[in-house]
């Protein structure tokens, strides 16, 4: 499947950026719109082509470790969204009334950790150029070297990190605040977060540089991003497996549910190009759900008016997310179906009958076949037989199509697994990790603690962490979310 559903790095970067614009509390025009201003100021600074190319991609994936650590944010602030929207406008006591500099610092520096351990990680299965990873792996050091999470002097950090950091303030802030709030709050910064110089070029050329971007936009004239490395291919799973760091318990969540559209593809007899976008749009279809707070996604029982509000326009933002992406667009349209259902009973449409596609009818069936098979923080996973009573049940009622009920249930339960075995396997592709190293970080991967592990495996707590250091080393990282990452490409997870 891998082969026939690459993606251009382009188009995966956009998902991506997209992606990270919702997890942040921005509009999805923010990572694209620093872009511009990065490359201007970059190029007004005296970079070359090359640095240039460094500084638009930089701009583009900053924010793609931040699903990685929303949980963390959502425990420290209690809105992941809200919190670090707050936190990027500079808004007072974002942090909350009475911590300190040294408790805020403290709070951050291992969500900084994780960020651009992850972010360094995307651009490196992306292909992207050392330079870029290296930027985003700094992408939080300040020019006073008091920045995360290494607190690296500035003429050590890649001035990539301080071209992003200028533009991003100056989108956000002359938005937020106009543009004479904005010059005043990014002098203060001047010194500090970045070099004085690159602050006064925001001042001298910000408004020109801001009517320059908003009349290509109200123009519709985009600037191509032209780097070599763009034009070049990928996986999509890249963008699946980052939409799903947002929450531990989804890990792997996107991929079950594009594997089992396949697998219900190849059961029905669909032709090749149907089935590479139903699986395609299961990897895209969990876009949207960066909208939400995480609090809301962990809550038990019902849901209030308001918090159910933001889930039903989870497929909107999936949806939008394809109006930007040229080379996702009719994926992610498919993708943005998968909560519909056939009575008009699902959102965010409210689409019925014939308005929904076969490809979206596949998707929806197959999202809600691996929901109820998937444990989730309150309740554990259905059994297959459960599953598939249940599912039977919602196609006699008219709200899922009855045969791409029995087509996916025939196929999930086997009868139909010899045909796709070849597209869905997910044997490790090296064996780098040992047989039980595998195993303990499928259980930590999903959010379990060291002591939760030694007791599912029944193994003291030094050796599940002695397992998790060996995974580490082996993986070359030190977080657990870029250990995830890492092992659900190579396939472990």
């Amino acid at each position: 499947m891998h082969d026939i559903s690459a993606i251009r790095v382009l188009d995966a970067v956009k998902a991506l950026a997209f992606i990270g614009d919702l997890s942040m509390g921005q509009p999805t025009d923010h990572s694209p719109r620093t872009g511009w201003l990065a490359a201007r100021l970059a190029a007004e600074a005296g970079l070359d082509g090359a640095q240039c190319d460094v500084v638009r991609e930089v701009s583009l994936l900053r924010w793609s470790g931040c699903t990685a650590n929303a949980t963390g944010f959502s425990d420290w602030l209690g809105d992941d969204i809200g919190g670090r929207a707050a936190m990027l406008a500079m808004r007072p006591d974002w942090a909350g009334v009475g911590e300190s500099p040294a408790q805020v610092g403290a709070a951050i520096m291992p969500l900084a950790q994780i960020h651009c351990e992850v972010s360094g990680e995307v651009a490196h299965m992306l292909g992207l150029a050392d330079a870029t990873q290296e930027a985003l792996r700094r992408i939080f050091e300040s020019w006073d070297g008091g920045g995360f999470p290494g607190q690296m002097p500035g003429g050590d950090v890649p001035s990539a990190v301080f071209m992003v950091a200028v533009a991003g303030d100056l989108e956000i802030l002359s938005r937020v605040y106009g543009l004479e709030r904005a010059q005043m709050l990014i002098a203060q910064k001047a010194g500090r977060q970045y070099p004085a110089e690159l602050a006064r070029l925001a001042a001298v050329r910000g408004a020109a540089w801001l009517e320059e971007l908003d009349r290509s936009v109200a123009q519709r004239r985009d600037e191509p991003i032209c780097t070599d490395a763009m034009q070049l291919v990928s996986a999509p799973e890249i963008v699946a497996d980052v939409i799903d760091l947002k929450l531990p318990w989804m890990t792997g969540y996107s991929r079950r549910v594009a594997g089992t559209a396949a697998a219900c593809c190849a059961s029905l007899g669909t032709d090749e190009e149907a089935r590479r976008r139903a699986y395609v749009a299961g990897l895209l279809h969990g876009m949207g759900r960066m909208a939400v707070p995480n609090a809301i996604w962990n809550t038990a029982g019902g849901l209030s008016p308001a918090a159910w509000e933001k889930v039903r326009l989870v497929p909107y933002w999936t949806a939008r997310a394809g109006k930007q992406i040229e080379g996702l667009a009719r994926e992610s349209e498919i993708a943005s179906f998968a909560y519909e259902r056939l009575d008009g009973s699902g959102y965010f449409r409210s689409s019925a009958g014939d308005a929904i596609g076969r490809e979206a009818r596949i998707l929806a069936v197959a999202a809600a076949w691996v929901a109820l098979r998937s444990a989730r923080p309150w309740r554990p996973a259905f059994s297959p037989d459960e599953a598939a009573a249940l599912l039977t049940e919602q196609a006699r009622a008219g709200r899922f199509d009855a045969e791409v009920v029995k087509a996916t249930v025939s196929a999930e339960l086997g009868d139909c697994r010899a045909s796709v075995e070849d597209d869905r396997a997910r044997s490790p592709k090296t064996g780098l990790l040992s047989p039980r190293e595998a195993e303990v970080l499928k259980h930590i991967s999903l959010g379990a603690s060291n002591k939760e592990v030694a007791r599912a495996l029944e193994l003291s707590p030094s050796t599940v962490r002695t397992h998790v250091e060996s995974v580490f080393r082996k993986l070359e990282c030190s977080t657990r979310a870029a250990a995830t990452l890492k092992a659900s490409a190579l396939g472990y997870i």
